[in-house]
């Protein structure tokens, strides 16, 4: 559809006199300013087609040429790519939509799980409490049969019991093999259990915030706990609250964080760049800009990773070709980082590689402390 160009020469934007369908000073193009409906999808769907075409005339030199779209940004040819912060914001924006899809799968997995142990549970409580209350059975026939129940060992004997309506019990024993893996599972999930009902612990005896608040009122104002002390103990008093299902909630903050954190890491990758070939005499931006091209390509890579994975069945033979995919994949970006540095910073391969694994083992150390702050925060800002 063709563009309807207005007659005067003047730019509407800011004024300056054109010299042609664009202004040199600001950029806008000289449109009539009263188009149809189908000008003003015209020109919505161009834009977009525009941006489609960078994006796909961007993909070949990062996939197939690793640093050479960094060089060809940094020596002035940038047109006909994408702003490396603009293709990382949309790589990243569909990476983590599938990871966390992918994450909500899994918890859901574990959840009808979690859900079918707490019924078994349930089960087993009921029929123990059952023979407490039989009136038929001895007290030494009571505590064997509750015992062979509760019994978490690997070869043991193992009591049914069967209350009928009638009130009489039969019992039949019978010897059935348990794998002791299930002793260490009960084990670990009466850790947890413990520790989320533990919860965070308060710096005052009171039972309730306001309790703690009315607690401060009364003490004289050189006694009282500070602004940092009492945020703490409210946050504290508030995942101790039993109603709040505190394990999602971190789960969700932390979702919603990381992606944020992901992106405050690439200035410091940019940073440890910096160090590690500063001898290459590179401006800081350049390191900035190959960090986020080198991102995109690992979050996009990953992403057809996952779509592949998404794919094919998870069962039989799968598995495998699973597993190999996987062990595939972080060679290649493994090669695909090193070639990259090879191409950015022109090191040999020895010099490449130990740069390389100084880099990794810096760059795993400061994502490990990010994570930390951000669990940390996270757990004292979501409730």
């Amino acid at each position: 559809m063709k563009k309807h160009y207005r007659h005067e020469n003047d730019c509407l934007n800011c004024g300056t006199i054109l010299e042609g369908k664009f202004c040199h000073n600001c950029g806008q193009e000289n449109l009539q300013i009263k188009e149809s409906f189908g000008h003003m999808m015209n020109h919505a769907i161009s834009d977009y087609f525009h941006f489609d075409q960078q994006f796909f005339h961007t993909l070949k030199p990062l996939f197939f040429s690793p640093g050479k779209l960094t060089n060809e940004y940094m020596a002035g040819r940038r047109a006909q790519f994408l702003h490396p912060v603009k293709m990382y914001i949309f790589i990243s924006l569909i990476y983590f939509l599938l990871v966390f899809k992918e994450n909500k799968e899994d918890n859901k997995v574990e959840a009808k799980q979690i859900n079918k142990e707490h019924f078994q549970d349930s089960v087993k409580r009921d029929a123990i409490n059952k023979i407490k209350n039989n009136k038929n059975l001895s007290p030494e026939q009571k505590q064997e049969t509750i015992a062979a129940i509760t019994k978490p060992s690997g070869h043991h004997v193992k009591k049914h019991i069967k209350v009928d309506t009638s009130g009489k019990t039969t019992s039949a024993i019978t010897k059935k093999t348990r794998d002791t893996t299930d002793k260490d599972d009960d084990d670990d999930d009466s850790v947890s259990g413990d520790v989320l009902e533990q919860g965070v612990t308060t710096t005052t005896d009171d039972t309730t915030y306001t309790q703690y608040l009315a607690t401060q009122k009364k003490l004289p104002e050189a006694e009282r706990d500070g602004l940092f002390m009492r945020y703490y103990n409210q946050k504290a008093f508030a995942l101790n609250n039993p109603k709040i299902n505190k394990k999602d909630l971190i789960k969700e903050g932390i979702k919603h964080n990381f992606p944020k954190m992901m992106f405050l890491l690439l200035p410091l990758f940019a940073l440890i760049l910096k160090i590690a070939f500063w001898k290459n005499k590179k401006f800081y931006v350049e390191h900035l800009i190959f960090s986020f091209h080198l991102h995109c390509f690992v979050f996009l890579f990953l992403t057809i990773v996952m779509i592949l994975k998404m794919i094919l069945p998870d069962t039989g033979g799968w598995s495998d070709v699973i597993d190999w995919i996987d062990i595939i994949s972080t060679l290649v970006i493994i090669w695909y980082i090193y070639r990259a540095l090879r191409v950015m910073y022109h090191r040999s391969r020895w010099r490449t590689f130990s740069k390389m694994f100084g880099m990794s083992m810096t760059y795993t150390m400061a994502f490990s402390i990010c994570m930390l702050i951000l669990v940390v925060v996270t757990a004292l800002t979501v409730v």
